[in-house]
This record gives C-alpha cells, sequence and structure tokens, in this order.
C-alpha cells in the first residue's frame, strides 16, 4: 500500500465526524476497511475523490452498526455501476463467516432485488478464519480474530512489498494474545476513546474501550515506531488532536498521529 486514507475517525455516537473507517490506496485502486454507519461513506469517498469503481475490495472487520450499515450503501451503488456497465470486474467482500448474512440480510431487507441479485456472482464473499493470508493489491494480509467479548471481530497485519508492517487490531485494545501477529510492526492503527484524564466521564472501559495513555503505553511496549490513534470520542473535535497529542507524547516516544476526517498518511 502507498498511502491511507481517513474517512472517518470517530465513535459509534458521533456527530461531529464519521464513523471510524478508512481505504488504503495501492495505484488507482482502494482497499476499503469497514464502511461506518450509513450514507455518510459515500460523503467521506467523495470528499477524498475515491470513484467507487476504483474499490474491488472491502473488509468489514464485525457487525455494530458503526462498522456495517454503510456496506448497504456500498452494496446498492457499486450495484448501480455494474448495472449501468461502469464498474469493471467483481467487488470481494473480506468478512468473517457470520458477517455473510449479516450483510445479506441488511441489504436485501432495505434495497432491491436489482442490486443484490449481484451476490454471489460479482460481488462475491471471502470468509476470513483465524490466521488466514490473502493477497490483497499485490500486499499480504494475515486476519486474526481479535477475541472481542462483544461481538466477533477481525483485524488484520499487513506486509506491504515495501517491507513495511502494519497491524488494526479493530475497535478494542490490544490483547497479548495477539503478539505473535503484532510483533515487529511498523504502523499500529489503534482505537483510544479518550483522554485518560477524562476516562470518569466519557466511560471508555464500560465500552471495551482503552484511552490515549494506555493505547501508547501498549505501543512503546511493543516498540513500534509509528501509531494511529481513532474512534474517538467527538465532544471536542477542534482540541481533539492537540489534547491527544498532549498526552500522548508522555508515554510513547515514537511518531503519534491523531487524524482528522479525510487525512491522508503515507507510508
Amino acid at each position: 500500500m502507498e498511502r491511507l486514507i481517513v474517512l472517518g475517525t470517530g465513535n459509534a455516537q458521533a456527530i461531529h465526524c464519521y464513523n471510524t473507517c478508512y481505504a488504503m490506496q495501492k495505484g488507482d485502486e482502494y482497499f476499503l476497511v469497514d464502511a461506518g454507519g450509513g450514507n455518510g461513506i459515500l460523503s467521506a469517498l467523495d470528499k477524498a475523490k475515491i470513484p467507487l469503481e476504483n474499490i474491488h475490495n472491502i473488509f468489514v472487520t464485525h457487525a455494530h452498526n458503526d462498522h456495517i450499515l454503510g456496506m448497504v450503501w456500498m452494496v446498492r451503488l457499486i450495484a448501480t455501476s455494474m448495472n449501468k456497465g461502469n464498474y469493471e470486474g467483481t467487488l470481494t467482500i473480506y468478512c468473517h463467516k457470520e458477517l455473510v448474512d449479516t450483510i445479506k440480510t441488511l441489504t436485501k431487507l432495505t434495497i432491491g432485488k436489482k442490486f443484490y441479485q449481484h451476490f454471489d456472482e460479482r460481488i462475491i464473499f471471502h470468509v476470513v478464519e483465524h490466521g488466514d493470508t490473502v493477497k490483497i493489491l499485490g500486499d499480504s494480509f494475515t486476519f486474526f480474530d481479535i477475541e472481542s467479548t462483544k461481538e466477533k471481530q477481525f483485524g488484520y497485519t499487513c506486509l506491504m512489498d515495501n517491507g513495511l508492517k502494519l497491524s488494526f487490531p479493530g475497535d478494542e485494545p490490544y490483547r497479548e494474545s495477539l503478539y505473535d501477529f503484532v510483533k515487529g510492526s511498523d504502523w499500529l492503527l489503534h482505537e483510544a476513546f479518550c483522554v485518560y484524564g477524562e476516562r470518569e466521564i466519557f466511560k471508555p472501559y464500560e465500552k471495551h474501550h482503552t484511552t490515549v495513555k494506555e493505547a501508547c503505553e501498549t505501543a512503546e511496549s511493543l516498540s513500534i515506531p509509528n501509531l494511529v490513534l481513532w474512534h474517538t470520542e467527538d465532544k471536542d473535535v477542534a482540541h481533539r488532536q492537540e489534547k491527544y497529542l498532549k498526552e500522548g507524547k508522555a508515554y510513547y516516544s515514537g511518531n503519534l498521529l491523531i487524524p482528522e476526517d479525510q487525512d491522508i498518511i503515507e507510508f
């Protein structure tokens, strides 16, 4: 992959930014990871100038509404492009087994047959199991079960053809059981619901999330040189970056990024 385009940075209830999702670019193609909670994914892609016709691979991490509902809109718009003869080839959706029925059911309940008729023909579901490795846009993706106690969820590590390794443990804190996957990573994409000093306000632990302090301590202990923090509360987006960086740099000595929606991260 060459760069990461941040489409959203917020948690499930965010209204001042979009739900956390992103696209990784390789040449003219894009690998979309999650789609957020609604048709905001369409405006996010439009702002990023990412054509739907250049998205042929999507990974859906889990069934929570802020990650999966945008998939209904992705299926509708890509199927529309297929019906008009503007979309070449197939769309592959990577996800764990249970999500196949979830995505199909949501789609069939909310949009017409002329869109979902492409399922299993031009819209293909690739079921991933714990430890599976797949080539996507020339890079090697190894998927893993994050062992969530809320909802079955998968993350991945990506070994890029330029030698860099990126790890994404979903929207819950990194667990030691994932060490063999995450070790040696150059980049870690990690959730941080709020700063540690506001944990009593936002109660991240009740939601199975963590704070900037703890995410930074984790990255420091793993000797990861680049850390991206997102999936945050959005009560003060204007000062979020400044506040998170101030706390994070007290616990992490590497390159710390607190992106805003539409930011681009170069690898």
